[in-house]
């Protein structure tokens, strides 16, 4: 396996914090709380919107693509799960890579989300650039929240088990304006940021981007190419 295919295993991996779920009230919807409440199936096509600090972002997601992958966006999405949350890793460079995410701010919210991983699905689409793929540890088994977004043609994650769920259609150029200066900064971090959330990352990490809102949009667009 060539390095970059190496790097890529740790780098994409989540961080799997062993924790028991607390009695804490947790604002907003109750699935935030409880994701066994979070059991909505997709429809077959689908958009959403994030209003991110960096401007909106269209995603077009087709169930058929990846129907567990799929199901779990569509329910974080719908319950607002990804308001306010960081793009924590983004790596344009030396050549560019993802953009990730999926980490919520909340840290009493992590403690219910973070081990609830979905089945796995076989990639039938490739993790080209603009495409939108759960992350991973060491197997297609341990997905759960995290989510990044496809810098360049990263083909080399598909014969890895990344399979793609949506595709960019709108603003992919803000896609790329994200703040990168961290790098992989973040990428050890993450145990850190579950536990701490927000606070942590705004006091040092304050240049970071962030999903304002994630919204359901009534009708996709037509899948396209995020190719300028």
């Amino acid at each position: 396996m060539r390095p970059r295919a190496v790097s890529t295993c740790a780098a994409l991996a989540l961080f799997v914090l062993a924790s028991g779920c607390k009695s804490k009230s947790i604002p907003g919807n109750p699935a935030l709380g409880d994701p066994s409440l979070a059991k909505d199936t997709a429809p077959e096509t689908f958009a959403v919107r994030f209003d991110t600090t960096a401007g909106d972002i269209v995603l077009s997601c087709t169930r058929s693509w990846a129907p567990h992958g799929v199901d779990r966006f569509y329910n974080l999405v719908k319950i607002g799960f990804f308001d306010d949350v960081a793009f924590f890793r983004v790596v344009r460079s030396p050549t560019p890579f993802v953009a990730q995410f999926g980490i919520h701010g909340n840290p009493d919210v992590n403690e219910r989300w973070l081990e609830r991983t979905i089945e796995p699905d076989e990639p039938k689409q490739s993790n080209t650039r603009g495409r939108l793929t759960f992350a991973m540890a060491d197997k297609p088994s341990t997905r759960a929240t995290q989510l990044f977004i496809n810098y360049a043609d990263n083909t080399s994650l598909d014969r890895l088990g990344f399979a793609p769920i949506c595709e960019v259609t709108e603003g992919m150029q803000n896609a790329e304006k994200l703040y990168d200066g961290y790098g992989e900064g973040l990428t050890e971090a993450q145990g850190k940021i579950a536990k701490e959330g927000n606070a942590f990352l705004r006091k040092e990490y304050p240049k970071l981007d962030y999903i304002k809102s994630a919204k359901l949009v009534e009708a996709a667009p037509p899948t396209a190419s995020a190719r300028p």
